[in-house]
């Protein structure tokens, strides 16, 4: 019989002979055949089947096999073998491959042919491990739609149990491959239908197991939040979402926004690539899951996913509303995403272009169901524009375009508004939420209050902001030791480099507080700041005399060091500090070569004129106020002792009212700098005993710098004690800050006879606050009257004349310094207030070229000399109007640090802060000296001997401390909403661990944002 079918259908015989020929072979598999012919026949009808030349053939090969299938069913059994079927599926038939649908198309007709046979059962276990197999080779639409086809008429051929789930995970997988690259709509539609079939088999098997949902949600997801760009998922994906059970939405949505494994690019690609499923024709339920996403995420605080998206994917959902099929659920998503977008008009105007052609769209198709879509959009639109108002440049068309539509009540747009916010709070509160999630705007990272530590924050900015001396702190070798330089370092690394806003530097302030300060109490950032460079040059000292103390001494090499030598704290300290050029054999400490300069004392005897001088290092000069002067202080017993009420802000402002410029400060910084410089008369009570006399005897004493500092700090003394009313008072005068300055910087020349005489003649020394001459300045409190000075001055100067110091000779040389920063204290007394600080990055090589004046005779004082009086003055301390214009070139970086805020400002902001808030006055400036070609001393920053312009890399373990902070305060960001929110109200008002905070500068951080910056309302108010 096989023999008779297989000539016949390959005959040429008309097709109606062959028809009705093989009618006579269908009808006889009702009688007797043996089991021979039968195998034969199904032999011949696979191949048929599966290999025909064309339709005809196929078609032969069905009815025959249909037919001797049903009348011999056992045979069929016996045919369709485990080792058959395993063939087909693994090697295909003949010409036919494994992966031709065909394969899969034969199978589920042989099985429709068993269908209540114990056959199909035991065959299930090899289709169940095929179907596996098959799925993870990743098959293509068409023949998953056959496999898919196969299993939900024979579900018994569904993997189980752990199988079940396997089979599922790698069937979403499939999912994420297909692909359709035609064009036609037939086409299309047959993609859709396949892809359809597919998704339908899985909602049967998560219904059938629902072990088998979970795992399978969760494989999308990982599929759907990929970042890798070699691999974009498929669409198709689009189509399971209608089968997700909708009473799961909130579950997994709270899975995953708290999910600390989900990172935010990953989340961001998944809600970006379910927003792209919108197009999915058949997608039903996706509007409902990407709202129900947006939500949680919203509460969870994760605003820059919501903003990064928003903003990416508003234009594309907004195309959406062209499809009639997909418009209502694009419109909802819309909807959702600008309601919710409402700290900025950012999103809105991104699609305001395309608003008007579509209005025009939907008015022009005439469509019912365009017209009530158009009614909810214009509603949409209507409210956006109620909430960005004041663009009508943007708007005008719109309106024009939507004149003719209802337009909703504004009760109504304001629920909408408030019902669609990100948050129940306030769009401003929000909008706080959002800076918290990185630095502001200007790049700088906050310090966090700990509790009236503002003295402590102000000084470590203005520190940081000392581009040089950051650096080299940033370039020392300190791995492994425990030192106070290591913890500024880190320090220093952290707010170079964290992700936070703002750093709470806990271990540093335990490291750094002096003794004596009271935790949780008042304190002064002057002394703070003294006492934190002599711990840092002090322990950098101690820590090289315990290297030299070593039975091993290494040679250290200031131009070549080897850092593999290093096997200690005191020898990665000694070794790795940051030398100027042509320092060769330095010895100085760090704070020593920033900001260490030298200071001579030296006193005459106006009976005798013999000379006595003094040289004393120095790290700031405390300059203190002319007693002549009018002191704009508190008036005669006001103020507060130990945080007494300083509710005087009536009183004071009617003293500055009159007794301060209008236009400029009355005093300006060269004016103390040179009072402090000037030469006193000692006399009377405070008559210098000279030695060569041997009594008591009125005298000259004088101070000169000898040595610039690299960093120049001044300290503004604007606290005296009144022993009159027993209290500390403010000076509230305002002082002219200069944005750059010289210093006159001696050096002297003598003859081999009179050397030691011009050596004490003619020297200059700082100020050593634990000095006890120096304390405050005291003897500037002493000095005579103006015509005693004129007299003693002629005097002296006659005596030059004529030859009293011979040979004697200087030369003095104008340090040229540019700001760098400022610490402003804000309140009435030291008692109480608030210190902040402003600054800017600037380097030894950042200023304008200055030509230095030197004078080369030491009788040209600027104090001796009157004619040279005014022309010094200008010369040295005053800016001339090149100087000012070059100020305003580099006074575009300047910021103002308020604890844990950081906002841009300006130079003009420093100089009129006090004119425009009396309470805030400058306390402590740090200038940073510039470089000049050929001068004496000029140094820039180098490591090891060579130059750097930039900052300087992190050392491996600066850099793994701050990764692991990186990370923890993500995980903190996306994990505690409460954290966050707190962190918020820190950001503008520090930590307040009795319920109050420091006063805000004017126009920084609170609400108060002016208001003189430092009023106190409260009693017992203390500096934060």
């Amino acid at each position: 019989m096989d023999k008779i079918l297989e000539a016949l259908v390959s005959s040429s015989h008309p097709i109606t002979i062959k028809r009705a020929i093989v009618k006579k072979v269908v009808e006889a598999a009702e009688k007797e055949v043996t089991e021979e012919q039968c195998q034969a026949l199904y032999l011949l009808t696979a191949r048929l089947i599966l290999q025909g030349e064309d339709a005809f053939q196929r078609q032969v090969g069905q009815q025959v096999q249909e037919a001797y299938a049903r009348f011999h069913r056992d045979e069929f059994s016996r045919f369709l073998s485990k080792e058959f079927v395993l063939g087909l599926l693994q090697q295909g038939y003949g010409s036919v491959d494994r992966r031709d649908p065909a394969i899969l198309d034969f199978l589920h007709g042989c099985l429709r042919l068993l269908l209540s046979c114990p056959a199909v059962l035991e065959l299930a276990p090899v289709l169940q491990t095929e179907v596996l197999r098959m799925v993870c080779e990743r098959p293509e639409a068409a023949l998953c739609a056959k496999l898919a086809a196969l299993l939900t008429d024979f579900p018994q051929c569904v993997p189980r149990d752990k199988s079940a789930v396997l089979f599922c995970q790698q069937l979403v997988r499939t999912f994420a491959h297909f692909q359709c690259l035609v064009g036609q709509e037939a086409e299309l539609r047959r993609y859709v239908t396949q892809v359809s079939r597919v998704a339908t088999l899985l909602q049967g098997i998560w219904k059938a197991e629902p072990a088998t949902l979970l795992p399978s949600l969760q494989e999308v997801f990982a599929i759907i939040s990929s970042t890798d760009p070699s691999s974009e998922p498929s669409i198709a994906l689009a189509s399971l979402v209608q089968h997700i059970p909708l009473q799961m939405i909130t579950v997994l949505i709270k899975s995953l926004t708290t999910d600390q494994n989900v990172k935010d690019a990953s989340m961001t690609q998944a809600l970006s690539r379910m927003i792209d499923w919108l197009s999915w024709p058949l997608a039903n339920h996706v509007d409902t899951w990407v709202i129900a996403l947006l939500k949680g995420l919203a509460a969870v605080q994760k605003f820059t996913i919501l903003i990064d998206v928003t903003l990416l994917k508003i234009e594309l959902v907004f195309n959406r509303l062209w499809y009639p099929i997909v418009r209502q659920g694009a419109l909802a998503v819309l909807s959702h995403m600008l309601l919710s977008f409402q700290h900025s008009p950012e999103a809105f105007h991104l699609v305001v272009p395309h608003v008007v052609p579509l209005v025009q769209s939907l008015q022009n198709d005439g469509l019912p169901t365009s017209k009530a879509f158009l009614l909810q959009f214009t509603e949409l639109i209507h409210c956006m524009m109620y909430q960005y108002s004041g663009f009508p440049d943007l708007y005008d068309s719109i309106l024009e375009a939507i004149k003719e539509l209802p337009k909703p009540s504004e009760e109504k747009i304001k629920f909408v508004l408030n019902q669609s916010a990100w948050t129940s709070q306030s769009n401003s509160f929000a909008s706080g939420l959002l800076k918290l999630t990185g630095k502001s705007e200007t790049g700088k990272t906050g310090l966090v209050n700990l509790g009236n530590t503002c003295y402590m924050n102000s000084i470590i900015q203005s520190l940081f902001m000392a581009t040089d001396f950051r650096r080299s702190v940033l370039s020392l070798h300190l791995n492994g030791s425990n030192t106070l330089m290591k913890k500024l370092q880190l320090l220093f690394a952290f707010l170079a480099h964290t992700q936070r806003a703002a750093y709470a530097p806990r271990s540093f302030l335990e490291g750094s507080r002096p003794p004596w300060f009271t935790v949780g109490s008042q304190q002064d950032c002057s002394e703070y700041l003294r006492f934190l460079l002599d711990r840092l040059h002090e322990e950098e000292k101690t820590l090289r005399a315990l290297q030299t103390a070593k039975p091993k001494v290494v040679s250290v090499d200031a131009e070549g060091i080897d850092d593999g030598t290093a096997h200690s704290g005191a020898e990665t300290m000694s070794r790795s500090h940051t030398e100027p050029v042509g320092a060769e054999g330095d010895e100085r400490t760090l704070v020593e070569r920033m900001f260490g300069g030298r200071l001579s004392t030296s006193i005459r005897c106006l009976q005798c004129h013999s000379l006595s001088k003094k040289e004393e290092p120095f790290t700031d000069l405390s300059l203190a106020f002319c007693p002549s002067a009018p002191l704009s202080a508190v008036g005669p017993c006001q103020g507060a002792v130990n945080g007494g009420s300083e509710n005087m802000e009536g009183p004071v402002k009617e003293a500055h009212s009159v007794e301060r410029p209008a236009v400029e400060p009355a005093l300006s910084l060269s004016d103390l700098v040179e009072y402090f410089l000037a030469p006193e008369i000692l006399e009377e009570e405070n008559c210098y005993f000279c030695e060569r006399c041997g009594s008591l005897q009125r005298a000259e004493r004088a101070m000169s710098v000898v040595a610039a500092p690299e960093y120049l700090i001044v300290t503004l003394l604007r606290f005296s004690y009144d022993a009159t009313c027993h209290v500390r008072r403010k000076i509230l005068d305002n002082v002219g800050i200069p944005l750059r300055m010289s210093l006159p910087v001696h050096q002297y020349h003598a003859s081999a006879s009179n050397a030691a005489a011009v050596s004490l003649s003619s020297s200059s020394s700082p100020v050593q606050m634990d000095s006890p001459e120096s304390g405050e300045n005291l003897a500037k409190k002493l000095k005579p009257s103006r015509r005693e000075e004129e007299e003693d001055e002629e005097r002296l100067t006659d005596t030059a004349r004529e030859g009293g110091i011979k040979g004697e000779g200087s030369e003095v040389h104008l340090a040229p310094y540019v700001l760098s920063s400022v610490v402003m204290h804000s309140g009435m007394s030291s008692e109480s207030g608030h210190y902040y600080s402003y600054g800017r990055n600037v380097t030894g090589t950042d200023g304008c070229t200055i030509t230095p004046t030197i004078a080369n005779d030491c009788s040209k004082n600027l104090k001796t000399e009157p004619e040279l009086n005014n022309s010094g003055q200008s010369e040295s301390f005053t800016a001339s109007q090149d100087t000012v214009e070059c100020g305003r070139q580099s006074s575009e970086d300047w910021f103002l640090f308020n604890d844990s805020r950081v906002t841009f400002t300006n130079f003009q902001s420093v100089q009129n802060i006090t004119s425009r808030f009396p309470k805030d006055t400058a306390y402590v400036l740090i200038y940073r000296k510039q470089d000049i070609g050929g001068q004496p001393g000029a140094t820039r920053g180098t490591v090891n001997g060579s130059r750097f312009n930039g900052e300087p890399p992190l050392h491996k373990d600066l850099m793994d401390a701050i990764t692991k902070d990186n990370k923890l305060f993500l995980q903190e960001q996306e994990l505690n909403a409460r954290t966050r929110a707190l962190q918020a109200a820190s950001a503008s008002c520090s930590f307040r661990p009795n319920g109050s905070d420091d006063n805000e500068p004017p126009g920084s951080c609170g609400p108060s944002g002016g208001g003189g910056g430092g009023g106190f309302n409260t009693v017992s108010r203390l500096v934060f």
